[in-house]
């Protein structure tokens, strides 16, 4: 691919990643605002009982599907129709067996349930059923992205985000019940379902064939070393929730789920960019051009950290703020834990998942986030019991940056590229350097000006400031 012709396939893919950014963007944001009403309609260990549930939602998520959705960025745009539907309708399958499977785990009458989820086992039925509906469709978050058809994706999303905010914030502004908020989640799992055969039927059919042994087998053989990688690096980045569940009170718990929250600032953008450029980075290493692969991943790296780090700079220095504003002062313990988790965010702009799929490094990577794992939840239950919430989220900030070292070393060897050309490491320093003299300068201003002002004028103040500092030298920089 020569020079022009890359910089307008980058430009089109801008374009998509934009798109699905600004329709994820709604996305999140719900998720972000669905909390901050939950805060006011349910005492705090209601809410916390909450966070657990989606604590053990996204621990059955990180095992259930064994990254067979997000395989298909591989086996799709690489095969003809007829493999195509095998490809998704054995997709299904494995999820829906593997939700049934997992929803079992969480029945009430499980003798092995951990202790800390005993708080939802008061739910009966409604748990296991709601985890089975939503292991089985996440699929919809994935396939029409993956089928390059970002309206459908927009669509989908967005039905899909109003009716789950809306039903589970009227479900607890009306009775502040943590049942009556699994029935709006059911309801929400059983309309994510039906889009889901609607999508399928419409775009690949659901008439035969529906499974073929050897292809199952060679799809399960690719994705699941990844499959175990992502599981273990997920529960490496839930260890040190489930230690403050195992650790803290259920109303100190909801304050640290709620600085995790903070991740999604990155999620966002980072997410969305991945999804859009993954068909192309496919097609660009099935030709054999793997630095054209490693052009695209760097350079959606440095798009992402230039739009990230400013963000990040705003929420560390007017944390106290930030959580005052939206959760109310009740939960004002989890803005140092917000600080923590932003070390650790800083590393995560650069994305290296794409890479190991299709470096087939799965069996590299589960062994690293063993590793890993192990190292995490030392470290978070050591730091719990001494420095208290902030201490438990310190393995995860050890356990990023040890990961992405030696997964880049790693990609480096396969590659026989050198660890320096492998990202646009100056540019992606330079970013972040920018944006953290920026926000500390905000900081030092606000503190001398308005002192005493309340949070929203600080935090109006420092925003405004940090995109008057960091905009136009960003601009500049990239302009020269």
């Amino acid at each position: 691919m020569n020079t022009a012709a890359r910089a307008a396939s980058w430009t089109g893919l801008k374009r998509r990643a934009l798109s699905l950014g600004a329709v994820k963007a709604f996305d999140h944001a719900m998720h972000f605002l669905l909390p901050v009403v939950l805060t006011r309609c349910l005492d705090a260990a209601t809410f916390g009982e909450y966070r657990l549930l989606w604590l053990v939602v996204g621990t059955v998520m990180a095992l259930a599907p064994l990254n067979m959705p997000g395989g298909l960025y591989f086996f799709l745009p690489r095969s003809d129709a007829r493999t195509k539907r095998l490809y998704v309708h054995q997709t299904m399958l494995f999820l829906a067996v593997s939700g049934l499977l997992f929803s079992a785990v969480l029945s009430p009458w499980n003798a092995l349930l951990p202790p800390a989820a005993h708080h939802l086992a008061g739910h009966g039925w409604q748990v296991p059923a709601f985890m089975a509906l939503w292991v089985t469709t996440i699929m919809l978050d994935y396939l029409p992205t993956i089928d390059e058809r970002i309206r459908w994706q927009a669509y989908v999303t967005g039905s899909f985000t109003v009716a789950r905010t809306a039903l589970v914030a009227a479900a607890a502004w009306y009775s502040g019940d943590m049942g009556m908020i699994l029935w709006a989640l059911l309801a929400v799992a059983l309309f994510k379902l039906a889009l889901l055969l609607y999508y399928v039927r419409r775009h690949h059919g659901l008439g035969r064939p529906w499974f073929d042994r050897a292809l199952f087998v060679g799809q399960v053989r690719h994705t699941a070393p990844i499959g175990g990688s992502t599981a273990l690096y997920s529960l490496r980045s839930q260890a040190d929730q489930w230690v403050a569940a195992s650790v803290f009170a259920l109303s100190s718990f909801a304050a640290f789920s709620i600085a995790a929250i903070v991740g999604q600032v990155v999620h966002i953008l980072r997410q969305s960019v991945l999804e859009a450029f993954m068909p192309t980075m496919s097609r660009v290493h099935a030709t054999g051009d793997v630095r054209g692969m490693l052009a695209i991943n760097s350079h959606n790296n440095v798009m992402v950290g230039a739009l990230i780090y400013p963000a990040l700079g705003l929420v560390f220095a007017f944390a106290e703020e930030l959580v005052t504003i939206v959760y109310t002062n009740a939960y004002v313990e989890a803005a140092p834990v917000m600080r923590v988790y932003i070390v650790a965010l800083l590393a995560m702009v650069v994305e290296v998942g794409s890479m190991v799929l299709l470096l087939k490094l799965g069996s590299f990577t589960l062994r690293l986030a063993a590793l890993t794992l192990a190292l995490s939840v030392t470290v978070s239950w050591f730091g719990a019991h001494h420095l208290g919430l902030p201490g438990a989220a310190l393995g995860s900030v050890i356990a990023i940056y040890i990961d992405r070292v030696l997964l880049l070393r790693r990609i480096a060897r396969v590659t026989g590229i050198a660890l320096r050309e492998l990202q646009d490491w100056g540019a992606l320093a330079r970013s972040l350097a920018l944006a953290a003299a920026c926000s500390a300068l905000a900081w030092i201003l606000v503190e001398r000006v308005l002192a005493q002002a309340g949070p929203m004028t600080r935090v109006a103040a420092g925003a405004t400031l940090i995109a008057l500092f960091y905009a136009p030298l960003q601009f500049r920089r990239r302009k020269a």
